[in-house]
């Protein structure tokens, strides 16, 4: 049956269960096998449910664990949406999630709201069982109430939040002038091992005088990563372009004024790099390879390779094709290497919705296609410069471009990966990948809810 549910609502089930009601469910367990015991590598499904007004994806998120077994179960049903199963994570809109490598922890901070910049840790114990552990972290101080951030290695957090641009224009009409709007980007580093700001910092952006003159800037700062030394940072960020043979500001959709932008670009993909931990050194780099952002929307797309290089999917909210290289003796862009998911697939429209790099230079992509609704899955080889293209049963449903679109972790686990595949509303299933034999069965059964999705396996 389909819920029309709020996260009110699950915030009431959540209430009676740390309340200590355990009655007994008068229906049946649909599922065959058992939970695993304390051992057991538990695999952590996230699923965002609608607001109250109804949108998509849009009111927060369940968190719901399963066994390796049971995932790969075709017969296991997951009925994360039912009342009392799934455990609410704190968040008034979609949770940003990260997790130890091991599955033991989730880590959240809140999204938007009351509580957006509130760091949280969960202990996984299986199935709706999450608990609560060490003290909530507040990062707004630092980070605002709607920060990005990631684990940016094991044991290490770190939040980035592009703050404090002035307007992009000066004076009033008729007289208007263009002015760059520069802003800044806050850095906090988070342990996630016993929570805590270790060091914050900030940089004051400055692109050049060439550059802003051209009416290039910054508008968001995403996707933290550390390198293999762990004594550089590098932080994804969005670049615009302002279109300066405009006379005059225009209103945008929240009526306010803006300096009009153009599609033109013949810039490089950006990324600043700081030194770490101190979060000091701000320099940028630019790939010559690639010209889309480096900061995707929900899901990371930088990862540390088995061979040290730093791997980063150039992906602006699904606008890329392309996975770059940071060298590991440089820290700068290999500009010498390139993937194009394109090439290595023999297709011309592909855009990178999330990237996974598993191990020995093979990763997972998700992605959507520009001349054909649906969503994709394929096994990249970042070595060979190869694909593979893994078929779904849902691949060819028209609401999957959305579901991608807010996509943030595929899980991976010795020669495994997996990835929940669920169209809005839909039932679904989670897709289990064997990375080494490139083979792609059906798991268990996803039960679906009105204007609900998965978005995440850890």
């Amino acid at each position: 049956m389909n819920n029309r549910l709020t996260k009110a609502m699950y915030a009431a089930a959540i209430a009676a269960i740390s309340l200590g009601s355990c009655s007994k469910s008068e229906n049946p367990d649909p599922n065959p096998n058992p939970p695993g015991g304390d051992d057991t590598r538990w695999i952590t499904l996230t699923a965002a449910i609608p607001d109250e007004a109804g949108t998509a994806g849009n009111g927060g998120t369940l968190a719901y664990a399963i066994s390796p077994e049971n995932a790969a179960n075709a017969s296991y049903e997951v009925r994360i949406y039912d009342e009392g199963k799934g455990f609410s994570l704190k968040s008034q809109r979609t949770a940003r999630v990260q997790a130890s490598a091991d599955g033991k922890y989730l880590y959240n901070i809140q999204y938007t709201g009351a509580d957006g910049g509130v760091f949280n840790k969960y202990q996984v114990s299986g199935e709706g069982k999450y608990i609560e552990v060490g003290e909530e972290l507040n990062t707004a101080v630092i980070l605002g109430t709607s920060p990005r951030w990631t684990k940016a290695a094991e044991g290490k957090g770190v939040g980035v939040s592009f703050v404090n641009a002035k307007d992009s224009y000066t004076g009033e009409s008729p007289n208007y002038k263009y002015q760059h709007p520069k802003g800044e980007i806050r850095i906090a580093n988070i342990d996630l091992d016993d929570p805590a700001i270790r060091n914050t910092g900030n940089i004051a952006v400055d692109l050049g005088e060439e550059l802003e003159g051209q009416g290039y800037h910054v508008w968001r700062a995403d996707v933290p990563v550390l390198n293999q030394a762990q004594d550089k940072l590098f932080i994804g960020v969005g670049i615009r372009r302002h279109d300066l043979t405009k006379t005059a500001p225009v209103a945008g959709r929240n009526g306010s004024l803006s300096w009009p932008t153009t599609e033109e670009r013949d810039l490089g993909t950006i990324t600043y790099v700081v030194d770490y931990p101190s979060l000091r050194n701000p320099k940028i780099i630019t790939s010559t390879v690639a010209q889309t952002d480096n900061l995707s929307y929900r899901t990371m797309t930088q990862y540390l390779g088995t061979d040290g290089h730093l791997y980063q999917a150039a992906t602006s909210m699904g606008s890329g094709h392309q996975i770059l290289r940071i060298s590991k003796s440089t820290n700068d862009y290999d500009n010498s290497y390139n993937f194009d998911l394109n090439a290595a697939l023999g297709i011309d429209d592909a855009g990178i919705r999330a990237f996974r790099y598993i191990k020995d230079g093979i990763g997972v992509v998700l992605y959507t296609r520009g001349s054909v609704d649906g969503g994709y899955i394929a096994l990249v080889d970042l070595n060979n410069k190869t694909a593979t293209k893994l078929t779904t049963e849902y691949e060819s449903d028209e609401d999957l471009a959305d579901t991608f679109g807010q996509y943030q972790n595929i899980g991976a686990e010795g020669d495994f990966a997996y990835v929940p595949i669920t169209p809005s509303g839909k039932d679904g299933s989670i897709y289990v990948i064997n990375w080494k034999t490139k083979e792609i069965n059906k798991g268990a059964k996803l039960v679906a809810s009105t204007g609900a999705h998965y978005i995440g396996a850890y």
